[in-house]
């Protein structure tokens, strides 16, 4: 049951989070039936991410067992067989299509598929051996999470919110094909056609726009206090940066995990917005 566990990547389950992103910031948290809706939707992320982590470790087994790190994953291991691999796919994919269809009844499970399908043009496709393409397309995973969560809910996002967020996914996928470079991961064909330089040039211009972006937002939100926060959203990019530049595998949640201190700041920059936005009034 651990070897199961673990090939659902639970602790990826923390990008799932950015569902909750529209229903927060419309000061509607407390409100039980949207609330109740977001969870679900979590849930459905959750299960429709745990079928891609296992198709793609079906698909890349042979590739992973010739992997320092990744050669003990369940599937490559040959703890968990790649039938049983199979079979718990089906049923993540059955039990999201029946939460999302029958609890939510809306257009969300389009969303839904369409992150299924984008990944499976990224694992099968050869979408990941594209520059670029590559990069974008691992950045629109945290882009869409967000749209999700505001079609469940039926909540716009600010536009200038979604620009934050597409500009700091664009950064910590250059992130992570950066120190897959650096620490010469040969096995991902598409470091060949990067270079350190490269990669560090435009992550300072994603990090930059990150910055000036949710500056722009808090300056335009509905409340003014949010400007505050912006100093503490620049020490956790750079803290972030900090240990890219590091011998983090560039993993935007194993460096969020293995990082007490910016899981400190994380958090206080959290606090600090609920008590702005619901405490604080």
């Amino acid at each position: 049951m651990k070897d199961i566990l673990k090939m659902l990547r639970i602790q990826h389950y923390i990008k799932n989070l950015l569902v909750f992103i529209p229903l927060f910031f419309s000061r509607r948290i407390f409100d039980s039936f949207l609330f109740f809706k977001s969870v679900i939707g979590f849930v459905c992320f959750c299960l429709i991410s745990s079928a891609v982590y296992i198709l793609n470790d079906i698909q890349d087994v042979e590739n992973d067992r010739k992997h320092p790190k990744k050669k003990n994953r369940p599937i490559a291991s040959g703890r968990v067989s790649i039938k049983t691999g199979k079979i718990v796919f089906f049923c993540c994919m059955i039990i999201t299509f029946f939460l999302s269809v029958l609890l939510l009844e809306n257009a969300g499970f389009l969303f839904l598929l369409f992150y299924f399908v984008l990944n499976v043009l990224y694992s099968i496709g050869g979408v990941k051996n594209r520059p670029i393409i590559d990069v974008v397309t691992l950045a629109s995973g945290f882009v869409l999470r967000v749209i999700y969560g505001g079609v469940i809910t039926n909540i716009m996002v600010s536009k200038w919110l979604y620009l934050v967020i597409i500009s700091a996914s664009l950064f910590m996928g250059l992130g992570k094909r950066r120190n897959e470079l650096k620490q010469k991961e040969g096995i991902r064909e598409v470091l060949k056609y990067y270079s350190e330089a490269f990669l560090d040039k435009n992550m300072y211009v994603c990090v930059t726009m990150v910055n000036v972006f949710y500056a722009l937002w808090a300056f335009d939100s509905f409340d003014s206090r949010l400007i505050w926060t912006v100093p503490v959203v620049t020490v956790i990019l750079m803290k972030y940066s900090f240990n890219i530049e590091g011998n983090s595998d560039g993993d935007p949640v194993d460096v969020l995990l293995h990082d007490k201190i910016l899981m400190a700041l994380s958090l206080f920059y959290v606090i600090c917005l609920f008590v702005m936005i619901y405490i604080w009034i």
